[in-house]
């Protein structure tokens, strides 16, 4: 049997058009309109809890040239061999957490994201974990954690807040216990997650939270 909230999410992906313009990181994370851009994918893993549903997330390594020690979704860029956006995440989340796909239900896929700095459009795959194990980083050089949040906390408004980043421009962010600050394109999809599936509550967009210099 499904989640109460499964199909209500699905209903709600299946009509969404791209993030609304306050999801927007660094003002740039958009409904993806460029041909030329590389695909790649991130896999939106949701399962029942006790505290609700979750949602499975990663912690990038702190030696990795791009992005080290961000809070992540498994995922990453399309190989040759991929069938599709899902074949993609499915890959990407059994090389690096061990996910087993025969766990996974695929449910939708939503708009593609374009990300010009790194010139790659998204595509979030939103799938129910229906039969959740035991997941590990593969390799220590690429993924250092996996991280279990309950998607009540991250509704919860004092998770919630604004990331302000050197360029000027902000984006939200979210500040869970024993998890590093969740910010960038991970809280843009986080936040419009929360939207389609009703959880979000009111939250302080005046709330500053401070992004660890590098």
């Amino acid at each position: 049997m499904n989640p109460s909230w499964w199909e209500p999410l699905l209903k709600a992906a299946a009509e969404a058009q791209g993030p609304t313009p306050e999801r927007v990181i660094e003002g740039h994370l958009r409904p993806h309109a460029r041909e030329d851009a590389r695909s790649a994918a991130v896999l939106v893993l949701l399962c029942e809890s006790d505290a609700g549903p979750s949602v499975l997330l990663q912690q990038r390594a702190a030696t990795l040239r791009h992005h080290p020690g961000e809070v992540a979704f498994p995922g990453g860029a399309a190989d040759p061999g991929d069938a599709d956006a899902a074949a993609t995440a499915l890959r990407e989340a059994a090389e690096e957490l061990a996910v087993d796909p025969a766990s996974v239900s695929v449910g939708a896929t939503l708009p593609p994201l374009w990300i010009p700095v790194s010139g790659f459009a998204v595509t979030p795959v939103l799938a129910l974990w229906r039969r959740p194990h035991t997941v590990a980083p593969q390799a220590a050089s690429e993924v250092a954690a996996a991280h279990q949040v309950p998607l009540p906390v991250l509704a919860d408004p004092a998770s919630r807040g604004t990331v302000g980043y050197p360029s000027g421009r902000s984006g939200p962010g979210f500040e869970v216990a024993g998890v590093p600050l969740i910010w960038g394109f991970t809280a843009g999809v986080l936040s419009w997650l929360l939207d389609l599936g009703g959880w979000s509550r009111p939250w302080d967009r005046s709330r500053t939270m401070e992004l660890e210099r590098r």
